[in-house]
């Protein structure tokens, strides 16, 4: 045998890597095309955050340059609107994990009759649109006298997130081995001490997962805090970004567009800080030894 037929593939691989390349062409384009769907957005942020004239096309500034951000740098466009944001959205993300942990044990932890009937109660208040409440919600808050109230908000948007929470929650908390707590109630710790001593910090990471998909259903939220929070004060972020689209259809997109980044660096610095401080937390090798 020759050198040059050792070097040669199998006939079957030489018919096989035409069509594999073929094959993922499609799919090649598909992704780019998503791809693009992303980036252009992201983009257009970027280009007309540092564009003084920018438009609503896409296109490099001709004098790039940091007015934008200079403009909407004020307590009144956005660090008031900010700090209101984080305030509705980590007192909702606060509030959903300790209702969500309290309602998550004992479906994780016990078995009755009743869990599947209260879990597909669960899941049907995960598909209850807002809108569909919001009626009676803003008649409620006004017999009570709770409009433009930060706190009676909270509450609220906790409740609309609770029930992907409890789902998520338990999920977490099924990964616990019960024999550890088995452990610390032979010890003579009660039920909520092991909970609050073993459960929660052995589930850190997936507490920290709730809580960034609550925290940031909160911070995109427009149409509660649109409802319930009247006064400019108390306005978060999503609401006062409405603010940048001026009548008669004019819209001040450069501001909008350094509005919008700003806007979004906290839920970036939240991930960051989450991903640090979980880290391999949630690692339960080595926890039960015989």
């Amino acid at each position: 045998m020759t050198a040059a037929a050792r070097t040669l593939p199998p006939r079957g691989v030489q018919a096989l890597a035409p069509q594999r390349r073929r094959g993922t062409t499609p799919a090649d384009l598909a992704l780019l095309l998503v791809g693009a769907c992303f980036l252009l957005p992201l983009l257009w942020l970027v280009l007309g955050s540092l564009d003084p004239q920018a438009g609503h096309e896409t296109r490099v500034p001709h004098q790039p340059g940091l007015e934008n951000f200079a403009a909407v740098l004020t307590p009144e466009l956005l660090l008031r609107p900010l700090w209101n944001s984080v305030v509705l959205s980590a007192g909702t993300g606060a509030v959903t994990l300790v209702a969500a942990v309290l309602a998550a044990y004992p479906l994780s932890r016990y078995r009755s009759r009743f869990d599947t009937p209260f879990l597909y109660a669960v899941l049907f208040g995960t598909c209850l649109p807002i809108t569909a409440i919001m009626v009676p919600v803003y008649g409620l808050f006004v017999q009570l006298e709770l409009l433009d109230s930060m706190p009676a908000t909270i509450f609220f948007m906790a409740t609309t997130t609770l029930p992907m929470a409890i789902w998520m929650t338990r999920n977490f908390m099924d990964g616990v081995p019960v024999s550890l707590e088995e452990a610390a109630w032979v010890d003579g710790a009660s039920r909520m001490a092991a909970l609050r001593t073993i459960v929660l910090p052995l589930m850190r990471q997936g507490l920290g997962v709730v809580f960034i998909f609550v925290f940031i259903q909160a911070w995109g939220n427009f149409f509660v805090p649109f409802v319930l929070l009247l006064s400019e004060a108390r306005q978060p972020a999503a609401v006062s970004i409405y603010s940048f689209f001026g009548q008669h259809g004019a819209v001040a997109y450069g501001q909008l567009a350094a509005f919008s980044i700003l806007y979004s660096l906290p839920v970036l610095a939240l991930y960051i800080i989450v991903a640090r401080w979980s880290g391999s937390s949630f690692a339960l090798s080595g926890a039960v030894r015989g």
